[in-house]
C-alpha cells in the first residue's frame, strides 16, 4: 500500500533563518512595539476591549499613511506635477475604503459588552485624534477652534497650527488651474487659507468650462472627478462612523463630552469641494 503523500510543506534549504546579525520581518516592523502598545485598562480586562484599541489603532496607521499621501499630492500640484499627484489620490482612495470596511468589525461589539469597560476610558475619544483632523485641514476643512483640543499635545498643535496656515490640496489645484490659463478670481487665489473652505459661487463657470470640454481639459478633469471621489468616500465613512456609534450606544453623550450621533451627524452636511458638487447642476 502505498504512503500518503506528506501534508508538510519542506522548508526550502535557501531560505534565511538565522537572525543573529541580520535584519527580520519583526526588527524591520519593530513588532515588539507595535505588538505592545494594546493595553488595556478594563479591570477585570474585558475581553472585546482588545477589539476597541486595535480598531483605532490601526485607523491611526491609516491615517498616518493617508497624511503622508495628501501632504506628498499638495506639494506635486504646487509644482504642476499633477499626473503623478493623482497617483498619490488614487491611493489615498484606497485607504478610506480600508478605513470604511473597518467599521464592520467594530459593529460587532454589542452594547452591552461596550458597556463593560466603556466607563474606563474616561474623556478618551476619537474626536481627539490629531491625525484625522490633520487630513481634514489637508482637504479644507479648517476650523482654529479644534486647535484648543491639542493643547496638551505640543507636537500635534504644532503640526496642526502649520496645516491651519498653508493652502489645502484644493487651495493648491486652484492655483494650479490660474497658472494653466483657468479663470480663477484673485479673491479665491489670495484668500485667508485659515478659513475653512468656502463655496465660491464664481468658479462654478471654470469647472463647467472643463467639464463640458474634458478633451480639451483631460488632466483638470480627472483630477476634478478624483476630489470628487475623495469627499464621497469621506461621506461614506463619516456615515458608517455614525451608523456604528448608533447601533453601540445609541443617542448617549460621547466620551469626549460631546452629544454624540447628533454631533456626528452634522459632519455629514461639510463639504471639501464645493464647486465641483454645483457645477452638475449646470452641465447639460
Amino acid at each position: 500500500m502505498a504512503n500518503a503523500a506528506s501534508n508538510e510543506r519542506t522548508i526550502e534549504s535557501e531560505i534565511v533563518t538565522d537572525f543573529r546579525d541580520r535584519m527580520s520581518y519583526g526588527s524591520y516592523l519593530q513588532l515588539d512595539k507595535l505588538l505592545a502598545a494594546q493595553v488595556p485598562v478594563s479591570t477585570p480586562v474585558h475581553h472585546d476591549e482588545m477589539l476597541f484599541i486595535i480598531q483605532h489603532q490601526t485607523s491611526e496607521l491609516w491615517l498616518k499613511l493617508m497624511r503622508h499621501e495628501l501632504l506628498s499630492a499638495r506639494a506635486l500640484i504646487a509644482a504642476d506635477e499633477l499626473q503623478v499627484a493623482l497617483k498619490r489620490i488614487a491611493r489615498v482612495k484606497h485607504i478610506q475604503r480600508q478605513l470604511t470596511e473597518q467599521w464592520s468589525v467594530l459593529a460587532t461589539l454589542t452594547p452591552t459588552e461596550y458597556a463593560q469597560f466603556r466607563g474606563y476610558l474616561g474623556n478618551a475619544s476619537g474626536f481627539q485624534s490629531y491625525q484625522y483632523r490633520a487630513v481634514e485641514f489637508l482637504l479644507g476643512n479648517k476650523n482654529a477652534g479644534m486647535l484648543k483640543v491639542f493643547e496638551s499635545n505640543p507636537e500635534a498643535h504644532e503640526l496642526l497650527s502649520s496645516l491651519l496656515a498653508e493652502p489645502s490640496v484644493y487651495d493648491e489645484f486652484l492655483g494650479y488651474l490660474a497658472r494653466h490659463g483657468f479663470d480663477v478670481p484673485t479673491s479665491v487665489l489670495e484668500r485667508d487659507v485659515t478659513q475653512g473652505y468656502a463655496f465660491h459661487e464664481e468658479l462654478v463657470d471654470t469647472f463647467r468650462e472643463i467639464y463640458e470640454h474634458p478633451e480639451e481639459h483631460w488632466l483638470a478633469y480627472e483630477t476634478c472627478e478624483e476630489f470628487v471621489d475623495l469627499e464621497d468616500n469621506f461621506q461614506l465613512w463619516r456615515f458608517r462612523h455614525v451608523k456604528t456609534v448608533m447601533r453601540i450606544i445609541g443617542t448617549k453623550r460621547g466620551t469626549g463630552g460631546s452629544s454624540g450621533v447628533s454631533f456626528l451627524q452634522k459632519a455629514l452636511d461639510l463639504t471639501f469641494f464645493p464647486e465641483l458638487f454645483a457645477v452638475r447642476t449646470e452641465i447639460g
